[in-house]
């Protein structure tokens, strides 16, 4: 998820849209178009992540908040870099990245609530559908994941 690249193949650059940008974070829940709900979860939402990864959030993209990012690199050459884990208050869920990506997290996940998995993300109804302990649980596994701080401990 770079901001540019250039193909190893062709010399050609590719521009992807999620990219970190510097996009007001708050104001973005502000005004996103969504339930006064959705914009009190994606504030609670903002102070876990914030809490459990030690990051600020950044805008990824025009609807993604992220926390901490992580490098990837394809078979293909193709490489970026990416939100570690993140989440978007979109009008039917709040989709939730990073989470579904760390080792044995199926076990975890189970104790969540009421949530509907995809292929890299979950997506919630409302916060009070889950169990906010196993969340934070989840955020620090997929961020120590995605960033490759599997041995280091929260606190």
């Amino acid at each position: 998820m770079a901001p540019e690249e250039e193909s190893e193949t062709t010399g050609a650059r590719n521009t992807n849209k999620t990219r970190a940008t510097t996009a007001d974070v708050g104001k973005f829940i502000d005004t996103v178009d969504t339930s006064a709900v959705r914009r009190t979860d994606a504030r609670a939402l903002l102070v876990i992540m914030a809490q459990e990864t030690g990051q600020q959030p950044v805008m990824w993209g025009p609807t993604i908040i992220g926390f901490g990012s992580y490098h990837y690199r394809y078979a293909s050459g193709r490489e970026g870099d990416a939100a570690a884990v993140g989440f978007s208050p979109r009008k039917a869920h709040l989709v939730i990245y990073g989470l579904t990506s760390p080792p044995g997290v199926d076990h975890v996940l189970e104790r969540l609530g009421k949530f509907k998995r995809g292929a890299a993300c979950i997506y919630v109804n409302q916060l009070a559908d889950v169990d906010l302990d196993v969340l934070r649980e989840l955020v620090r596994a997929g961020y120590r994941h995605m960033t490759g701080q599997q041995g280091r401990q929260n606190g």
